[in-house]
């Protein structure tokens, strides 16, 4: 095939599909395994330095904080981050010194809220580097990629784009037509964690609404912490298994926390916690204001159950589940049902 084009974007992620396969032959099971864990332990057993990381769920939506908080408590640095709908999750780790290493697709903004204090300066101060660039469709079809064990998806859309330009893909001639073709390199992340609603103890997890890339994105991983609202019975699972969109042979870890999306959403659960993330934006304007924040909500806590005790505990939490049902609590029966109860 011959390449007519590339990006000057650092390749990051790629692996060779049947070096990836043989590895998770080699280091998965399918067995029906108890992964039933601390975040602790998952952080440490699974996420060293240098490794390359993907968060789930989409900006301030379904996103596992526990370990976000978890990586940050134990230290973790130079992480590489895919940074294809991370928000919240994404300024938190280059916040805290975690991260110096960034795909972007959109980052570095918490969206309506505004741009990102904390990692316009890091990466304007050099602490974070953007090495390359893609559209968050171009980061889905990255992990299609890997899902499918190949080593790239042709595309169209990043053609004649500046964002093709820094990114790491390459344009070759589609030698069924003989017209120009962009090769968007595949991905499997190191560790990849995502929060779901439910999930039994062997992995089998399930995820209310919108699923935005994870069903692609827990498929590519190496290893995957699933962190989950409830742990259920695996006859609960079984009883809805269409709903399951994680088979348990993709999961490492299973970690119960709930309320593991705040300060972000949890559909059909709760809301944002906006005066949580106001508070973010407003102490990571300086770097003394970060460093008090991290100090109190995260090394000031033993784990995340402490931290949502400081946030407000149990009064907050119920607060934000009205803020999403206008005031009526949750009365949904094929919610029920999906739990078993």
């Amino acid at each position: 095939m011959k390449v007519l084009d590339e990006g000057k974007g650092e390749l990051i992620g790629w692996r060779d599909p049947d070096e990836h396969r043989e590895w998770i032959r080699q280091n998965k099971t399918r067995a029906l395994v108890d992964k039933r864990m601390s975040v602790k332990e998952a952080v440490s057993s699974f996420i060293d330095d240098g490794t390359f990381f993907a968060s789930g769920g989409f900006g301030h939506v379904r996103v596992s904080m526990p370990v976000i908080y978890e990586m940050i408590r134990q230290k973790k640095k130079n992480i590489a981050m895919a940074g294809k709908t991370a928000v919240h999750d994404l300024d938190i780790l280059v916040g805290a010194g975690c991260v110096d290493r960034v795909e972007v697709a959109y980052s570095f903004g918490h969206e309506m809220r505004g741009l990102s204090p904390a990692s316009r300066r890091a990466v304007e101060g050099g602490a974070c580097r953007v090495v390359a660039e893609t559209s968050n469709a171009g980061y889905q079809w990255r992990f299609l990629g890997g899902m499918m064990g190949l080593p790239f998806i042709p595309s169209r859309n990043l053609l004649g784009t500046d964002t093709f330009r820094y990114s790491s893909c390459k344009v070759a001639e589609d030698p069924f037509t003989g017209r120009p073709i962009c090769l968007i390199p595949s991905c499997n992340p190191d560790v990849v964690a995502i929060h779901v609603h439910r999930c039994d103890m062997y992995g089998n997890a399930q995820i209310d609404g919108i699923t935005v890339e994870d069903f692609e994105l827990s498929r590519a991983a190496r290893r995957l912490i699933i962190t989950t609202e409830e742990v259920i019975d695996n006859e609960a699972i079984r009883e809805n298994p269409c709903d399951t969109i994680i088979p348990f042979y993709l999961v490492d870890a299973v970690v119960e926390a709930p309320y593991g999306s705040h300060p972000c959403q949890m559909p059909y659960m709760y809301f944002f916690d906006e005066e949580h993330i106001s508070e973010w934006l407003q102490m990571s304007k300086t770097p003394e204001g970060t460093a008090e924040y991290f100090d109190k909500y995260v090394y000031g806590t033993k784990d995340f159950n402490d931290y949502i005790e400081l946030v407000g505990g149990m009064s907050k939490m119920d607060y934000l589940r009205r803020v999403e049902y206008l005031e009526e609590p949750m009365k949904a029966p094929w919610l029920e049902a999906k739990r078993g109860k």
